[in-house]
C-alpha cells in the first residue's frame, strides 16, 4: 500500500486550504463531485438501488422511450435536419439513451439520422454506457465536454444533470453580501466562513444572514448551449429537481448511501446536489436569443406526451405483477401530489425562435 492510497480528498482539500487560504463552495463542490482520482461521480457508480440515489430512467423504460419519441418529434419541428447529434449530458448507467435509441426505432428516419454524443467525465461511468448501448444501431461517440461535442443541429437531453453543478453562496451581513467559502477552523478541520470582501454587484435588500444560491455554472453551460442551439440548430430538454422562481435560501445537500449526511463531512464521498433555479436557466437562454418553453411539472409533461397510454401498452402484454409495476412506476414518475416527483421535478425546453409547440408544454405559454 502506498502512501497514495491513504489519500483522502479531504486532505488534499486542506492541503490546498492551507496553502492558498479559503476556496468558494463552487470550487469545493467542482472537486468533491469531479475530481480526477478523487471525486465522487470520478470514483464510484452512484446509480441505482446500492447507490446514493435512484433516476427517473432506473424507476422505468418509460421514462427514456418517451424522451426518445419526443427527439423525434422535436427532430421534425427543427426541420428534419439529415444528420442529428442526439446529446445526452451526464448519462448515468446509459439507460435513458439505450431507452430513447429502442423508442426512437419507431421513427426510421430520425433514427438513421441520430448520432449519439454522451457527455461524461467519468470512466467507470463511460465503461457502463458501453455496456448499455453496444448493438444501439447508431453511432457512439463519449466526450469530456459540451463543448467537445462537433458542430451541427443537436438535441440535448440532460436529465438530473443540472443539480450536480457547483453553486455559489452569498450570505448577507450588516455590510453586505459576502460570499461563502470553505476554510479551516482551529483543529485544521473544513469549515465554513466568509469573505473579507462585500460583494458589491448583488443588490438584493434582505434581512441579515440570508442566503443567495447562484448555479453560475448552470447558467454558464445553458448560455453556451443556447447560444448553439440558435446558431446551429436544435433543442435542449432539461428535467431536474428545481423551482421555478428565484428565491432566497440555499438547497445544497449531500447524500450518502441514501442519508442526508454534513456537506463537509466526507468530500468525494457524498453526493453534493443543489436544486436547480429554472427562472436562472430561463434567463440565461434568453439571453443568448433563444425561446424558451416551461418550466413544467414532470408529471404534466410525462402525460402530455403519452406516458399513460404508453403504461397501458406495455400492462397489455405484461404479467399481472409486471403491471402493478407499471402502474407504480407511472404514479412515481409522473404523480403531481405536494411532495412528489411529478411536481418535484420541473422539465424546461430550449430552441430557436420561431420554432412552435413542441410537445409537452401545451398550455404553457411559452415565452419567446
Amino acid at each position: 500500500m502506498t502512501e497514495a492510497h491513504h489519500h483522502t480528498l479531504g486532505a488534499e482539500l486542506r492541503e490546498i486550504i492551507a496553502i492558498e487560504g479559503p476556496i468558494s463552495l463552487e470550487r469545493f463542490m467542482e472537486l468533491a463531485l469531479t475530481h480526477p482520482t478523487l471525486g465522487y461521480y470520478t470514483t464510484r457508480d452512484p446509480f441505482g438501488v446500492d447507490g446514493d440515489f435512484i433516476t427517473s430512467p432506473e424507476i422505468s423504460q418509460m421514462f427514456g422511450e418517451l424522451l426518445g419519441l419526443w427527439a423525434a418529434q422535436v427532430w421534425r419541428q427543427i426541420g428534419a435536419p439529415e444528420i442529428v447529434h442526439l446529446v445526452e449530458l451526464g448519462p448515468g448507467r446509459g439507460t435513458l439513451m439505450a431507452d430513447a435509441l429502442r423508442a426512437a426505432k419507431a421513427a426510421p428516419e430520425f433514427f438513421d439520422a441520430i448520432h449519439v454524443e454522451l457527455v461524461e467525465a467519468s470512466d467507470i461511468q463511460v465503461e457502463q454506457q458501453r455496456a448499455a448501448l453496444a448493438g444501439c444501431g447508431r453511432p457512439v461517440n463519449w466526450r469530456r465536454t459540451v463543448e467537445d461535442v462537433p458542430p451541427g443541429p443537436a438535441i440535448f437531453l440532460a436529465n438530473e444533470f443540472f443539480d450536480a453543478l457547483p453553486v455559489r453562496h452569498y450570505v448577507n451581513s450588516p455590510e453586505g453580501w459576502r460570499e461563502r467559502l470553505v476554510g479551516l477552523d482551529a483543529e485544521g478541520a473544513l469549515t465554513f466562513g466568509l469573505s473579507a470582501e462585500v460583494e458589491p454587484y448583488i443588490k438584493v435588500k434582505t434581512e441579515d444572514g440570508s442566503v443567495l444560491e447562484i448555479g453560475a455554472a448552470a447558467q454558464r453551460l445553458v448560455t453556451r448551449i443556447a447560444a448553439r442551439i440558435v446558431t446551429e440548430n436544435g433543442a435542449l430538454l432539461a428535467v431536474d429537481y428545481g423551482y421555478d422562481l428565484t428565491t432566497l435560501g440555499e438547497t445544497l445537500q449531500a447524500v450518502k448511501a441514501h442519508d442526508y449526511v454534513d456537506v463537509l463531512a466526507e468530500p468525494g464521498e457524498a453526493d453534493i446536489t443543489a436544486h436547480v433555479d429554472f427562472s436562472a436557466l430561463s434567463r440565461a437562454a434568453r439571453a443568448a436569443n433563444a425561446k424558451v418553453f416551461g418550466p413544467v411539472g414532470q408529471g404534466d409533461f410525462l402525460i402530455q406526451i403519452g406516458i399513460a397510454q404508453r403504461a397501458e401498452a406495455l400492462k397489455a402484454q405484461a404479467e399481472p405483477e409486471v403491471a402493478e409495476q407499471i402502474d407504480l412506476a407511472l404514479a412515481r414518475l409522473a404523480g403531481a401530489g405536494e411532495n412528489e416527483m411529478g411536481e418535484l421535478f420541473r422539465v424546461l425546453a430550449v430552441t430557436r425562435r420561431g420554432v412552435e409547440d413542441i410537445p409537452g408544454f401545451a398550455g404553457d405559454d411559452a415565452t419567446s
